[in-house]
C-alpha cells in the first residue's frame, strides 16, 4: 500500500512541558483517518504540524516523497498552497471577501484561470448555493464553517486536514459535510485527517486513531 503521510517519532514539547511524544502513523492516498483524543492533548496542534503550519521537537513528517523538515519557510507554504486543504476551527473567513472570493483564494493563489464555475459548483455542494455575494458577516458559524470547506476543498489538494469540522453544525449538515469530505477523497486519491471529538465522525473513518501524551494507538 503506497503512503501519502508518514509520521514518525513525532514529539512537540513546550519547555519542559511536553504536549505530546512518540507519534507515529501513516495515512494512505484516499484513506480517510479519524484523531480522537481528550481536550488539550494536542490534536490541533498536531494538524498544524502536518500542515508545516506550527514546529515540532523531534521526530519526522513525510507527505509523499517530500520531508517537511528540509523546507524553509518559503518553500514550505508553497507546498501547502499547492498540496494541502485545511478547515480550521476558527474558520478563518477573510471578513473583507464575500463568500466566493473567500472560496476561490486557493485557485488564485495558484494562478488558475477560469474558475468561477468550479466556484459555484462547490458552493452547491456545501449548501450555499446562490450565496456567493455574501460577506462573512451575514452569514451564521455554520454557514462560515461550510465556506471554510468550500475553500479547503475546491483546489483538490492531495491533503485533507480537517479539525472539529462539523463542530457548529446540526446533524444532518454535519453529515453532508462528512460526505463531501469523504467523497472528496475517495475521487481523488487525497489522504484526509479529521481531528475530532464526534463519534458519528469518528464512526465514518477507515480507522480512528487515538492520540495521547505519550503516542498514537490505534
Amino acid at each position: 500500500m503506497s503512503v501519502q503521510v508518514r509520521v514518525a517519532g513525532l514529539a512537540k514539547r513546550y519547555g519542559d512541558s511536553t504536549v505530546f511524544e512518540q507519534v507515529d502513523f501513516t495515512v494512505a492516498p484516499g484513506e480517510f483517518v479519524a484523531i480522537i483524543g481528550d481536550s488539550g492533548v494536542g490534536k490541533s496542534t498536531l494538524l498544524n504540524c502536518l500542515a508545516g503550519l506550527d514546529t515540532w521537537s523531534a521526530g519526522s513528517i513525510h507527505h509523499g516523497s517530500t520531508d517537511l523538515a528540509t523546507l524553509d519557510t518559503t518553500r514550505r507554504a508553497l507546498w501547502r498552497r499547492a498540496n494541502v486543504g485545511f478547515v480550521f476551527q476558527a474558520f478563518h473567513v477573510l471578513p473583507h471577501l464575500d463568500v466566493a472570493q473567500n472560496v476561490s483564494l486557493p485557485l488564485m493563489l495558484l494562478g488558475d484561470k477560469g474558475f468561477t464555475a468550479r466556484v459555484a459548483d462547490m458552493l452547491d455542494a456545501v449548501g450555499l448555493a446562490g450565496l456567493g455575494t455574501r460577506l462573512p458577516q451575514q452569514l451564521s458559524g455554520g454557514q462560515l464553517q461550510r465556506v471554510a470547506l468550500a475553500r479547503a476543498l475546491v483546489h483538490r489538494p492531495a491533503l485533507l486536514l480537517a479539525d472539529e469540522p462539523t463542530g457548529n453544525l446540526d446533524p444532518g449538515t454535519a453529515g453532508r459535510v462528512l460526505d463531501l469530505l469523504i467523497a472528496q477523497t475517495h475521487r481523488h486519491g487525497a489522504s484526509l485527517v479529521l481531528a475530532t471529538h464526534s463519534d458519528a465522525a469518528a464512526a465514518r473513518a477507515d480507522r480512528v486513531l487515538h492520540l495521547t501524551a505519550g503516542g498514537m494507538r490505534g
